[in-house]
């Protein structure tokens, strides 16, 4: 099956700095052993326009999809948003190729339920090539690991490492204070 129930994909690129926050957070939840329906992938700079066109003529039963991404929403760098699908506007939201995504995400949103978890970037080098996050968003990985994990109801029993150097460890329900 090439998909599941839920579906979590991480949009950006790692060469563009602050852009590559949502393969970083793709990349810790790959971690973790998740329930069987959900699947996580990595869409990369150019595939969410495919993904959720693909995503828009599947029959299979994707129940929820989250998008994970950086967003300029006018917050502090690392802030997170959950931003609906309705908020976006027409053109608003495009790939490195600049294939507008309003289109493919407005098509699904009435099969499919869609969160848009942005992270307010403090940098992004494009077009000059910078690897690494800035701080401020690599602190935001474990928040927005957390977020997911507890929209997505797994807050029993996994464990949480941060590798970022913060040594804290403990169950998502701990974690999150749930």
């Amino acid at each position: 099956m090439l998909f599941q129930e839920i579906v979590i994909c991480g949009c950006g690129n790692p060469l563009f700095a602050d852009d590559g926050f949502g393969p970083a957070v793709v990349e810790e939840l790959q971690k973790l052993d998740l329930p069987d329906n959900v699947k996580v992938i990595d869409a990369g700079l150019g595939g969410p326009h495919f993904l959720f066109t693909l995503l828009a003529q599947s029959d299979e039963p994707v129940r929820h999809l989250f998008i994970i991404d950086i967003a300029d929403f006018g917050g502090n760098p690392g802030d997170i948003a959950i931003i609906s699908p309705d908020d976006l506007p027409p053109g608003k939201y495009r790939d490195a190729h600049s294939w507008d995504l309003v289109e493919p995400i407005h098509q699904l949103k009435n099969r499919v339920k869609i969160d848009i978890i942005g992270c307010q970037p403090k940098w992004v080098s494009e077009p000059e090539f910078e690897l690494g996050l800035s701080e401020e968003v690599t602190e935001a990985i474990p928040r927005t690991v957390q977020l997911v994990l507890k929209m997505i109801g797994v807050n029993h029993g996994t464990t949480i490492i941060d590798l970022r150097e913060k040594g804290e460890e403990g169950t998502c329900s701990e974690i999150a204070g749930t």
